[in-house]
């Protein structure tokens, strides 16, 4: 049987098993690597082609990287909704995001 070319070594996965207290963690950190790798393969091969294409914008697209949670914050606040009379309309995580990063600044 061959082999699949995305395919983690005995040793990444004792590491993972170390790691990880459950099984859903486990397949979670195996999808992640997975996909990494693919998109890594994908690059490569946008890249090999030489066409107009971007891989690094390829890799930017598919692996966006997470906003700060001050972003977030300002995010939050910038696209909240307003009630009638004026008075701001946040759901209970939006409140979650602005709390965190509030508690984050120095006083």
């Amino acid at each position: 049987m061959t082999q699949h070319p995305i395919t983690p070594t005995p040793e990444l996965i004792e590491q993972w098993m170390q790691d990880h207290a459950t099984k859903y963690d486990l397949a979670r950190q195996a999808a992640r690597w997975g996909s990494d790798q693919e998109l890594e393969a994908c690059c490569d091969w946008v890249k090999s082609k030489q066409t107009y294409w971007a891989h690094d914008e390829l890799r930017a697209a598919r692996r966006p990287k997470q906003l700060s949670l001050k972003k977030q914050a300002m995010q939050v606040l910038l696209e909240c909704g307003y009630t009638l009379d004026g008075r701001m309309e946040l759901e209970a995580e939006d409140i979650d995001i602005i709390h965190r990063a509030l508690e984050q600044i120095n006083d």
